[in-house]
């Protein structure tokens, strides 16, 4: 078994307590307890809790990117199926009590009135990697302005994040599953020569 850094220690115990309590509602103290650790080693290795919150986000980034494009490559179909799966398997990970919605969305909600907050800086380019990765999903298939479909489906991701964490009802989800595939499925493609 692989032993963790003390910062992967400390960013790891973070990311357990902000996604499921919130950045507001944890403390250094508590973080630096989850990791078994004193606040003055979480201090060592992190000069305030603002950088450990940006920690918590660039922990989160490439894996969940990862996830996207593993439920991509699984399905098995047209594009506009591959992208209905990203939103069918994130249903059944909301349908589990332990989910709490996106980390970065949340996170942004919370810190809201820091917009240059590095938080919500690291927030918005993963929300724009994955646009950007759609972006080039679509347009391998040929579709045309692939950038507005892309913004599209973000549009339909992340408002369903939000109504999801309303409602606790992962149907709305699956129903912009079925958003999205229309959206792609009937979008104009290039022609070939």
């Amino acid at each position: 078994m692989e032993t963790l850094s003390t910062r992967d220690r400390i960013v790891a115990a973070a990311n357990r307590l902000f996604y499921r309590e919130g950045i507001r509602a944890v403390s250094v103290d508590a973080v630096a307890e989850e990791a078994g650790l004193t606040k003055r080693s979480l201090y060592y290795h992190f000069r305030s809790k603002d950088d450990l919150i940006e920690a918590y986000l660039a922990y989160r980034d490439q894996p969940n990117l990862d996830a996207y494009r593993k439920w991509y490559d699984d399905k098995q179909g047209s594009t506009a199926e591959k992208i209905a799966a990203i939103f069918e398997n994130l249903a059944k990970m909301a349908s589990h009590s332990k989910w709490k919605g996106c980390g970065f969305l949340r996170t942004s909600a919370e810190l809201a009135n820091l917009p240059g907050h590095p938080a919500i800086l690291l927030g918005a380019a993963h929300k724009k990697k994955i646009e950007q990765w759609l972006t080039d999903c679509l347009e391998a298939d040929g579709v045309q302005s692939p950038e507005a479909i892309a913004r599209q489906i973000i549009l339909l991701l992340d408002g369903s994040f939000a109504v999801v964490m309303l409602h606790r009802d992962t149907g709305y989800m699956l129903s912009a599953a079925q958003a999205a595939h229309t959206l792609v499925d009937t979008a104009p493609r290039t022609v070939s020569a």
